[in-house]
């Protein structure tokens, strides 16, 4: 388990858990604490990133941001799976879920909701623990990642056999749109992986996608191991963002065809 901070921010779930801030109104005495009260707020602002400044507007305007704080969701993000559900009936009561980058853990807030059997979670960044989930603090791209999960799902009887594997796994980007574009598919190709080595007959797996979708190879494999694979955008997803989702579904079994 990574400790350092700097390498937790190295893949984590696209969730983002910094709060939105407000400015209370503030009684004034006079015109001399105005000004000096305004004069903290600009330093503030001075010494904020341009980028961190542009996120923190767009929290603020978001009508997702302030409907998941209204319903008690720990991110935005709970919208997306709720929207690709409610497309693709791809949550069931009683089912065995692996939630890939799982933090803050909206998607497994939101899963929880419709009585899994089971729900097992990994990312590299903590979440705050939720009755009836298991989720542990990991890099899912780690070598010794899906074993444990793996094991994780060994009843002491053989592999308990997932119905679904969620990705919402997300790499930090560099800037650089091709090297943001090759860490993204890594991580949705590993989670595509893992995914046919653990789902039963008739399981489906979601994953996040960039760059208007996953690469020809990926989906290649997917058609070949999966009955329906189809590319989503859920209306929660920013309008100005090349997010996109992929779904498969109707698992028949690991291919070894390209």
């Amino acid at each position: 388990m990574a400790k350092n901070k700097d390498n937790k921010r190295k893949m984590s779930g696209g969730k983002s858990t910094e709060p939105a801030r407000s400015w209370r109104k503030q009684n004034t005495k006079g015109e001399e604490d105005n000004t000096r009260l305004m004069d903290e707020r600009v330093k503030t602002a001075r010494g904020r990133k341009i980028s961190s400044t542009l996120w923190l507007r767009r929290q603020l305007n978001d009508p997702y941001v302030k409907k998941a704080k209204a319903k008690g969701y720990r991110s935005r993000a709970a919208f997306k799976l709720i929207e690709l559900d409610e497309k693709f009936k791809l949550l069931k009561p009683g089912a065995i879920i692996v939630d890939l980058g799982s933090a803050p853990g909206s998607w497994t807030q939101i899963a929880l909701t419709t009585k899994p059997g089971r729900i097992i979670g990994i990312d590299i960044l903590p979440v705050e623990p939720f009755p009836g989930a298991e989720i542990i603090e990991m890099d899912f791209m780690s070598n010794d990642a899906p074993q444990v999960l793996m094991n994780m799902l060994d009843d002491g009887t053989g592999l308990m056999r997932a119905d679904l594997v969620m990705s919402d796994l997300a790499a930090n980007t560099t800037g650089h749109r091709q090297t943001d574009h090759l860490r993204t598919v890594a991580l949705v190709e590993a989670a595509a992986d893992f995914a046919v080595q653990v789902l039963r007959p008739g399981g489906a797996f979601i994953s996040k996608v960039f760059q208007g979708g996953a690469q020809l190879n990926l989906l290649n494999m997917l058609n070949h191991n999966f009955q329906t694979v189809r590319h989503a955008k859920p209306k929660a997803s920013r309008d100005g963002s090349p997010e996109m989702y992929l779904v498969a579904k109707g698992f028949h079994g690991r291919s070894n065809k390209p």
